[in-house]
């Protein structure tokens, strides 16, 4: 069994990370970047070398108690925070609570555990690489909140622990990110941003999209066979029954096996179509019609009355079950907000522009190879407190692309090292959501994950110098 030493909650993590970069607003300068308006994004850019000191405005001790409230919503600036993942959130578990209610997931995970025996394991690399996929074309990200509730229950029953449910839907979607080819909240929009074509650098992007696949497949499903054979060494070993028990609720094993003719319903087939049909919306619909959490949400409230009314479920068994499900995902709603009060800090104490500054002179002048890694250690960095995609192409790619031009480095190379730097950080990223989400779901503290991922990203970034290293060389050669 492994032994992992008591490590702070989620929440202590995340208000303590607010004190931290608040009282960086008393240490820092206060500066920004002159902007202008880019038409082909949509929105202001950064001016390179236009950065000035301004006036500070350190974080106060209300604004700093207020940042987790404040990154729901910002009342000062209006801007909308976290609120509608939250809100997302929150009709996932509703409706997952009126499908679970229905008994249509008891009976089909039953069903699934039967036909699979024994080769429960192939589940793992057929679903990480469609989440990869996922990631790398359309920037799957907050959506994999809603397979959790899902997939927990079955792996468990197959003798694995939540933190393979965890790796497969996670880290399947962060190779993704780490390796994204056509991602329109990453590649797209940073390459617009280094004004070059997005799809320039994309062969390279590919190399590390398979062989950041291939090893992370690799590295969950050794952890999943040691988990099957030995239990007890699972990194949740001490909380086994205590999970079956929160997942499973009174089914164990046993039951499978006296449940072999157990057949499923009219009705409870056609909860599963739905179910599916559900998710398939979802995917369909983010990467074609452009919807965002605000019709995510709807499509789930809608689904899951539909779900309870084809599974005979009366007006109060149905409310009531929504009303539960949201419950369970309740503390998951609140870290995705809490986490970003962390941003709301910085840009209130107007550090964020300095930090980037800091980054600008770092490279400035800098050989080929150097430079180029020096790019990726800076975006891990930066996407370490501003875990935006699409926020931080936005922010860094004006200031870095053109220093690009100084050191016979492509822009592309750049775009590269900027995607697998975010890919790369974002796997142990205490202020991104969509992990702590997840982690909460699956209740996988944190210092477990860390220990649990830690040789992974060592791997990702030995892997990420290396060939970042080899496409700067070829350029300068």
């Amino acid at each position: 069994m492994f032994k992992v030493k008591k490590f702070p909650n989620t929440f202590t993590i995340l208000f303590a990370l607010i004190a931290f970069f608040a009282g960086l607003t008393y240490l820092l300068p206060a500066g920004q970047y002159q902007r202008i308006m880019n038409e082909a994004l949509g929105r202001e850019v950064p001016v390179p070398s236009s950065y000035e000191v301004i006036e500070s405005t350190p974080s106060g001790f209300f604004d700093t108690l207020m940042a987790p409230i404040s990154g729901f919503y910002d009342p000062v600036s209006g801007m909308i925070g976290a609120i509608d993942v939250s809100l997302f959130v929150l009709m996932v578990g509703g409706f997952l609570g009126i499908v679970t209610r229905t008994g249509a997931i008891d009976t089909g995970i039953t069903r699934i555990m039967l036909r699979l025996k024994g080769r429960e394991i192939y589940m793992i690399p057929i679903l990480m690489i469609l989440f990869a996929l996922g990631g790398s074309t359309y920037g799957m990200a907050e959506e994999t909140l809603a397979f959790y509730g899902l997939l927990i229950p079955i792996f468990i029953r197959a003798g694995f622990d939540p933190l393979v449910a965890v790796s497969v839907v996670f880290i399947g979607t962060g190779v993704g990110t780490l390796g994204s080819t056509i991602n329109p909240f990453a590649t797209v929009l940073a390459s617009n941003a280094a004004n070059v074509d997005f799809l320039s650098g994309i062969g390279l992007r590919v190399v590390i999209l398979l062989m950041a696949m291939a090893s992370s497949i690799l590295f969950v499903m050794r952890y999943a066979r040691k988990v099957q054979s030995h239990p007890e060494r699972s990194f949740q070993a001490s909380q086994r029954d205590s999970l079956r028990q929160h997942f499973l609720g009174d089914q164990d094993d046993s039951n499978i096996n006296s449940h072999v003719n157990t057949v499923l319903t009219g009705s409870q087939k056609a909860v599963l179509v739905l179910f599916v049909l559900t998710f398939a919306i979802m995917i369909c619909s983010v990467a074609v019609l452009d919807w965002w959490m605000a019709e995510m949400a709807t499509l789930f409230i809608f689904m899951g009355i539909l779900c309870g009314i084809v599974g005979r479920l009366d007006e109060d068994d149905m409310v009531n079950a929504f009303i539960a499900g949201a419950g369970d995902l309740i503390g998951v709603a609140l870290i995705v907000g809490v986490a970003r009060g962390i941003v709301v800090v910085m840009e209130a104490g107007n550090i964020t522009d300095t930090l980037l500054y800091y980054a600008e002179g770092l490279v400035a002048g800098k050989s080929s190879i150097l430079f180029i890694n020096m790019v990726y250690w800076i975006e891990m960095l930066l996407s370490f407190v501003v875990s935006s995609t699409s926020g931080l192409a936005v922010m860094s790619m004006p200031i870095l692309a053109p220093l690009s031009d100084f050191s016979g480095t492509g822009r592309e190379l750049v775009v590269t090292a900027f995607v697998s730097g975010i890919g790369t950080i974002l796997f142990i990223t205490p202020t991104y959501g969509v992990l702590m989400g997840g982690l909460a779901i699956a209740r996988v503290p944190y210092g477990i994950w860390l220990k649990f991922i830690a040789p992974l990203v060592v791997f990702f970034i030995v892997l990420n110098t290396a060939l970042l290293s080899v496409g700067a060389s070829t350029m300068v050669g």
